[in-house]
């Protein structure tokens, strides 16, 4: 199972190429993904690179909540695929961020990579500077979803 962590800072050349940070290479090529998917975050201003297995079993999680036969959710369907697309890297390990997607995130030149469980984000860098959360907010947040549970450790199959 792929996981990242990490918030690293990168620019995107004028034809809007940009290296994928190398930890997350390195992660990706351990779990043999050579193929990414990139689509615009359904809640945030920024991009999401999915490795192609994990792409797959999201969109496969998606079509199975989904009905054939109702239009409103294969519209809902037909949205969350058409705004995907292939990235293969370069042997550099550079990705082309293609002109719509920079200008669906606000991306000038440079981003941040931010590894978000088995995906990779990439915000415009000014945004990703500011705090996802109010501090106050955030804790509360956190006790709200966590404060009442007891202590244990998480077993491998849980997750």
């Amino acid at each position: 199972m792929i996981q990242f962590l990490g918030n690293i800072e990168a620019k995107a050349d004028a034809k809007g190429r940009v290296f994928i940070p190398a930890g997350f290479r390195k992660q990706l090529q351990a779990a043999s993904e050579e193929r990414l998917v990139l689509r615009k975050d359904v809640f945030q201003k920024c991009l999401v690179l999915y490795p192609e297995s994990v792409w797959f079993k999201t969109q496969s999680q998606l079509r199975r909540r989904l009905s054939k036969w109702n239009a409103r959710q294969q519209e809902v369907f037909r949205q969350f695929v058409s705004d995907a697309e292939i990235m293969i890297p370069d042997g550099n390990g550079r990705i082309l961020l293609p002109k719509r997607y920079l200008q669906m995130a606000g991306i000038q030149s440079e981003v941040r990579f931010i590894g978000v469980d088995n995906t990779i984000e990439i915000w415009a860098k000014e945004r990703a500077e500011q705090p996802f959360m109010d501090p106050e907010e955030f804790s509360e947040a956190l006790q709200g979803i966590l404060g009442d549970a007891p202590w244990e450790e998480e077993d491998e199959n849980d997750q």
